[in-house]
């Protein structure tokens, strides 16, 4: 049950000091805490009447007088009042106890889809039988007008009998009305499963937003990984495509309109797909191949180069190719691009221009700009036409100089030791590849001891570049886990990587 309410959804108030584990909640006697999120606690429970065990879920006392708070804690419970179907949890009770407001709740003894979708231990018919209880769970809701807004594998639990449980009513809705938090326009969901709606105009969200979340949910659950919101419908089995492009369809007009047409269309899928063995076979082989290439196009290991200490973090995709060279004694260069217009090719694409990139430093160059020149006339003698936003640092501790070179591409961060002022270095190139003609321009800077510097591929222009001086006294693999993290602030289209590379001496 760790996975229980793990991820908070509503906004965080403040962390509150341990609470003392009371002894009764109404009626009920308390056993255990289950979980603690930022607004509530989970304890487990024995029923006064029934043999057997119970959730009970507590306001924070210090959120009783909120009269936001405590009306959202009340329509949880309300909202779960509501129904009444084998695949939500139930509601037994709500009430006022001594120390402010619980709800009472049916105790399901099992795990979460997270954990499933981890260790990908179903086939494609029994994701989809899945995929089905959570879909009569919706349609039920939505018949009662009401949204979960929340919908993620974290909040979908599989009993020991393999029955599917809807759990977390904390910032559903019923539709057509507004609580306050969202009127408010604050962020409440979780971003790798919202609808492109609900993160833009969360008043206007309507049904299809839980079936876009349960797009996302059904190709993970299928793929057997977690989609971090980087989606490749390629992977998935060509028959099986079109239902899962449509859930999860950018305009909400183009989506399907109702949970039952998507019932419809998964049930017609499972009924008439033979699901042979060599089609699973040939699925899982070109997983494994996009797993191969991505290691082979972001190395997960570091180069131990001694006057430097890098700090990497990236999120998964087929977009990026990162590189590291040591042209020369003293010399370093890293290598970020990226493959403009994504698509089922793209990780061909980024092969090629691997092995583009790799010829042109084996043969050497005199500056980086030649490099780049050299590599552009390669880019239009091949046949593949793409053309790439690209990086290219290049430092010489020997003289104490960067340089960079950006080809449509994000700029380089250069905090001076000392300092928390940001030296934005860019230069106004176009994309590789996009012209056999084009005189690449590069900008350098001084390179001390002590200078960090920070490469990324989040699309983020000069003028957007955020406040870091809480970054700079870490180390460069803790720098680069937040710098990644406060960027993308979790809403992840695609591969994106962060770099971090500090000269301690």
């Amino acid at each position: 049950m760790e996975d229980f309410y793990k991820q908070k959804t509503l906004p965080d108030l403040g962390e509150s000091r341990p609470l003392p584990i009371p002894q009764t909640v109404g009626p009920y006697k308390i056993e255990s805490v289950l979980s603690k999120g930022g607004m509530s606690v989970l304890y487990l429970a024995s029923h006064p009447e029934k043999e057997e065990p119970i959730v009970i879920k507590i306001l924070l006392p210090k959120y009783f007088k909120n009269k936001e708070m405590a009306s959202r804690f009340l329509k949880e419970a309300q909202i779960i009042g509501m129904t009444n179907h084998p695949n939500i949890v139930r509601l037994y009770d709500q009430g006022q106890w001594e120390k402010g407001l619980y709800i009472a709740m049916e105790f399901i003894q099992g795990i979460s889809l997270r954990q499933f979708i981890k260790q990908k231990s179903l086939s494609n018919k029994r994701a989809l039988e899945i995929i089905l209880q959570v879909a009569y769970a919706l349609s039920h809701l939505h018949s009662h007008g009401v949204i979960h807004r929340d919908l993620k594998p974290e909040n979908i639990l599989i009993t020991e009998t393999g029955a599917i449980k809807v759990i977390d009513f904390g910032i559903a809705q019923v539709h057509g009305e507004q609580d306050r938090l969202t009127q408010k326009k604050k962020m409440m969901g979780t971003p790798v499963y919202m609808s492109p709606e609900q993160k833009e105009t969360p008043l206007q969200i309507s049904f299809t937003s839980d079936i876009y979340a349960l797009g996302i949910i059904a190709y993970e659950l299928i793929l057997g990984r977690l989609s971090h919101g980087v989606i490749h419908l390629n992977l998935l089995q060509k028959s099986l495509r079109p239902i899962i492009e449509r859930a999860l369809k950018i305009d909400p007009k183009e989506r399907y309109p109702d949970i039952v047409d998507f019932i419809t269309d998964v049930s017609e899928y499972i009924g008439t797909s033979s699901e042979k063995k060599d089609e699973e076979i040939e699925s899982d082989e070109m997983i494994h191949l996009v797993d191969y290439a991505q290691r082979l196009l972001i190395p997960k290991k570091i180069p131990n180069w001694s006057p430097l200490e890098i700090g990497l973090s990236s999120y998964e995709g087929v977009g990026l190719y990162l590189d590291f060279f040591k042209p020369a004694k003293n010399r370093y260069s890293i290598v970020l691009a990226e493959v403009l217009e994504t698509s089922v090719t793209t990780l061909l694409h980024n092969s090629i221009f691997r092995a583009m990139m790799r010829s042109a430093m084996k043969f050497g160059f005199n500056s980086p700009v030649e490099l780049l020149q050299n590599l552009n006339q390669m880019l239009f003698q091949d046949q593949m036409t793409q053309t790439f936003a690209l990086s290219l640092l290049t430092l010489n501790a020997e003289n104490n100089l960067v340089s960079f070179i950006s080809c449509g591409s994000t700029p380089l961060w250069h905090i001076p030791k000392m300092s928390t002022q940001i030296h934005i270095l860019q230069s106004p190139n176009p994309p590789l590849g996009s012209s056999a003609t084009t005189s690449f321009l590069e900008s350098r800077d001084n390179w001390n001891e002590g200078d960090t510097l920070i490469l990324h591929s989040l699309g983020l222009k000069a003028p957007e570049t955020p406040n870091l001086d809480d970054i700079l006294p870490l180390r460069a693999q803790s720098q680069a886990d937040k710098v990644l993290e406060k960027l993308s602030n979790g809403q992840v289209k695609r591969g994106t990587a962060t770099l971090t590379i500090q000269r301690p001496f």
